[in-house]
């Protein structure tokens, strides 16, 4: 039997100063194109061959649509929290009421706690972070103490939720 889904939330890595970035950065080897392969000057103090120009804005290009294809999933059924981050996370991963001592919205530092966002391990035990945008999550710690934060840019409903279900536990 398929379970209710109560919450659901989908983010994407919507940041203009990213986007703007990758971009850029292929704008900067489409430029290098140009004037290394059609006006025949070398790009650069050191440039690399064209083939390798070829292949960097290939690799930048499939960088930057990557990057669109990402998203953080998070749904709150009855039984549990699931969550994955597609593409490299293809399958949910389910963490069941009965196997969590806390599950409580938080405030956390991206930078601080876990080195930025995506799929994350934080420093000195903070466990592992999936996140993409923002300071705020979903603090997760498992009966085996390992601890997940859940980015999310919907703390309120998400408590919430959890309060309803009477599953908050800080």
């Amino acid at each position: 039997m398929e379970e209710q889904i109560l919450f659901t939330e989908e983010q994407k890595f919507k940041q203009w100063w990213l986007w703007l970035l990758l971009i850029s950065v292929n704008g900067i080897f489409l430029f290098g194109i140009y004037q290394q392969v059609f006006e025949k000057e070398p790009f650069g103090d050191n440039p690399t061959s064209d083939s390798g120009l070829y292949i960097g804005f290939g690799l930048m290009l499939l960088l930057t649509f990557m990057f669109g294809f990402i998203k953080l999933q998070t749904q709150i059924k009855t039984d549990g929290v699931y969550v994955r981050f597609y593409p490299f996370r293809i399958q949910y991963r389910k963490y069941t009421w009965d196997n969590l001592n806390k599950l409580y919205v938080r405030k956390y530092s991206p930078i601080t706690e876990y080195g930025g966002w995506g799929i994350r391990y934080g420093l000195f035990g903070a466990g592992e972070a999936l996140n993409v945008s923002g300071n705020q999550g979903l603090q997760l710690v498992t009966t085996n103490n390992s601890a997940l934060l859940i980015g999310t840019n919907k703390p309120e409903e998400l408590k919430e939720v959890l309060t309803q279900l009477g599953q908050y536990k800080p």
